[in-house]
């Protein structure tokens, strides 16, 4: 066997180091303030939109490909159930999802993200916040939704798709119904997922969190039976002493 290379630790033993030096409180206290007034205005912003349904999705979609195309419907299947469309406010899927919500006579919001490439605010949101953090902007996209749909996509929908289930699996929010849209692109993740079943990493009974299926009649109508099974149409009394924005 050949001899083991021997380097010297990055970080010395029991010294408090961190790579790149301790932030000022300083500086820990504007970036906590920067994070509390970015949640304000979020809140503020979107505390009127209504009841939601999420769509996740690739950016990186153009309007001719066929996941876009089903995006647009899934928008106004949304809008036709007098939910509004929240997305996270780019183009692609995101783009396609709130253009249906808008074609249809819905309501569209997108959650947008400050990045140096691909995201761009798409033209067909009604209303619209730009994040700087992507904590704070999960936060928005699951806070007002009711379903969510997850279409296609790449490390940015994954993230959304297995937090979603986090907060589901673990109780922190409601047991929301989750559509995962397009068999043959996650074949492979949902074998993945039942390895994880079969080693006990998760629960069988977690797998019952998602659907996963190509049909957008089948998917809007789980939603459909979800939510008239477990919520009531009530209309939200506005008090105007409390100034809130409408």
């Amino acid at each position: 066997m050949p001899e083991k290379t021997k380097h010297d630790p990055i970080i010395p033993p029991k010294e408090h180091i961190y790579l790149d030096g301790p932030k000022s409180r300083t500086y820990e206290l504007r970036f906590a303030w920067k994070v509390f007034y970015e949640l304000v205005r979020a809140i503020r912003t979107l505390h009127f939109v209504g009841p939601c349904i999420t769509v996740f999705g690739s950016a990186r979609f153009k309007d001719d490909h066929e996941y876009y195309l089903q995006a647009v419907e899934f928008g106004k299947r949304i809008a036709g159930m007098g939910f509004t469309t929240m997305t996270g406010g780019g183009p692609g899927i995101m783009e396609a999802a709130n253009r249906g919500a808008k074609d249809a006579g819905g309501r569209s919001v997108g959650c947008n993200i400050k990045l140096p490439f691909e995201q761009v605010e798409n033209k067909w949101v009604d209303i619209s916040m730009t994040f700087e953090f992507f904590f704070t902007r999960k936060t928005m996209l699951i806070k007002y939704s009711y379903a969510f749909i997850i279409m296609p996509g790449g490390f940015g929908t994954m993230d959304e798709f297995f937090e979603t289930l986090t907060l589901i699996q673990t109780k922190t929010i409601t047991g929301f119904p989750v559509v995962l849209f397009g068999k043959e692109y996650y074949k492979e993740l949902l074998e993945a997922m039942q390895d994880m079943a079969a080693r006990g990493t998760i629960s069988p009974s977690d797998m019952d969190l998602v659907l996963l299926t190509d049909d957008i009649d089948e998917a809007m109508e789980h939603i459909r039976k979800y939510i008239q099974a477990n919520y009531k149409i009530k209309p939200r009394r506005r008090l105007w002493w409390l100034f809130e924005k409408q």
